[in-house]
Order: C-alpha cells, then structure tokens, then sequence
C-alpha cells in the first residue's frame, strides 16, 4: 500500500489533495440533479437532460471505482456520503466495486474462468462488446455479493448502503416519477452498462499468465484527463492501492516491461 506523506497528511479531510476538484464537480452535478428533481416537471426537458448527462455521468464511473480502490476522505461518514452520490450518477452504490472489481476481478483477471469481469465464453472463445457488455452489467451485482460472502464486512456495508440507495430512489420515483425516473433511475441503469461498455477494452483478448501482457494501455492526455489516469492500466492492476493520481509515475517504472501492440493514444476505443 502506498505511503502518505507529511504534507498529504495536513491535506485536511481528503487523502491526496488531487481529489477535491473531481469531487467537487461530482457533488455539483448531484446538487444540480436534486435541484433539478423539485424545480422542473417537464419531460422533455428532463428527457433531454438525461441525454445530454450520458457521458459526464458514464465519466463518473471512472472516479468511482478510484474511490472504492482507495476511500477519498479519512472520515467514513464522509466516504459513505460519496459513494451515495456516486451510487445516483452511476448505480454503482457503497462497496459494490469494491467487492467485485477490487477483491474479485484484480484477483483473478488472470484466470477467466474465475474473473468477476470475465471476457471469454466457457469454450473460451472471445465475447464480443454487446456481449460483454450485457454479462457483466446483469452480474455485477449477484457477483459483488458472492465475493462478499467472503467478505463479511465489507458485505454488511454493501448491503445496507444498497438497499438505503434504492429505497430513497424509490420514494423520488414514487412522489414525481418522470423526475425520479430521467434523473435517476436511467442515469443508474444507463452508466453501469456504460461502465461493462468502455472496460471490454482493458483486457478483451489478452488470454496470458503475465501481468504485463494483460492490460492494454491508453496514454491518450485527453482520456487520462477525465478518466483519472485509467489509461495507465497495466500500472493500475501492478499495484491497485496506489493513488489515480501517481500512476503515471509508476507506469514509467514499469513501460519497458509492456509490449508495444498494448498501447494506444486513442480517445476513444482499441477496437
């Protein structure tokens, strides 16, 4: 696990200070949701809205799994807060990805018939996007939970926070359901497939016991930007609890290790 400096220790509530803008827009774009839910009762406006909101919101599932890999805040309350807000941009709610992507997939990326994110059929043939896509979206969350068995703390967490986050989405389709329904409900549904989509392209084809060959990487600027370094993947699954912030530099030691039909500088896709 990474060291936190002096310096990153008088940062104040958050852990590494590179983490209060990404949450201060989150939190906004939240804020704007809820101001949005009881001040407009057009649904063409909200349907608009949640078209508009597909990708920034499908962007946010990025620094929602950084969070679950290493928790923004020192103070729990604080962390659970988050993860709410990012549970309603991304249906992803409290220790989900932590369960099934930190303590499932990264564990067992290498082995497809074990990986919680697995991109090969049974006969061990190559799924495609859709594919992928649908599996590991329908799944996500009976295999968070079946990790979970493992992991019973983790579990009650997950468990309880879930079960609050739909409640409460619930209750907001329940009293305005056009509202409740284009700013949540779709949105939740829409970003976790957006989440399966993008991360066919981390590992889809890539059938190897080494940790180096495993991962393609996008050194894109723009889609490091707005991903928080995810491009840098290879470095990310070499060593999960380092901070989004300092993979760059942990990739560097580790490039020449990477072969080069593994890296792109494209936006978008490897396929």
């Amino acid at each position: 696990m990474q060291q936190i400096t002096k310096a990153e220790k008088k940062s104040g509530i958050f852990k590494y200070k590179e983490d209060k803008w990404p949450v201060f827009i989150i939190l906004l774009l939240t804020l704007i949701d809820i101001a949005l839910y009881f001040t407009v009762d057009s649904k063409l406006f909200l349907f608009m809205y949640y078209l508009v909101m597909i990708i920034p919101k499908g962007v946010i599932c990025a620094w929602n799994h950084h969070h679950q890999h290493l928790f923004t805040f020192r103070n729990n309350l604080l962390n659970r807060g988050l993860e709410f807000s990012y549970a309603l941009h991304t249906g992803v709610t409290s220790n989900l990805w932590r369960l099934h992507h930190v303590l499932g997939h990264h564990k067992n990326y290498l082995d497809q018939k074990l990986d919680e994110s697995r991109w090969q059929r049974k006969d061990g043939s190559k799924m495609g996007v859709i594919e992928y896509t649908l599996s590991v979206a329908l799944t996500a969350y009976p295999r968070g939970y079946t990790v979970g068995k493992h992991f019973p703390k983790q579990l009650k967490t997950f468990l309880i926070c879930a079960t609050l986050s739909f409640l409460t989405v619930g209750l907001l389709v329940w009293f305005k359901p056009a509202a409740g329904l284009y700013l949540f409900v779709l949105p939740m549904i829409t970003s976790l497939l957006f989440t399966a989509y993008v991360t066919y392209d981390h590992h889809a084809g890539l059938n190897t016991e080494s940790e180096f060959e495993a991962s393609y990487n996008n050194l894109s600027k723009m889609f490091n930007f707005f991903t928080g370094n995810l491009g840098y993947h290879t470095a990310h699954h070499h060593r999960h609890g380092v901070h989004w912030s300092r993979l760059p530099a942990l990739h560097a030691t580790i490039a020449d290790k990477i072969p080069e039909h593994l890296y792109t500088r494209s936006l978008f896709t490897h396929r």
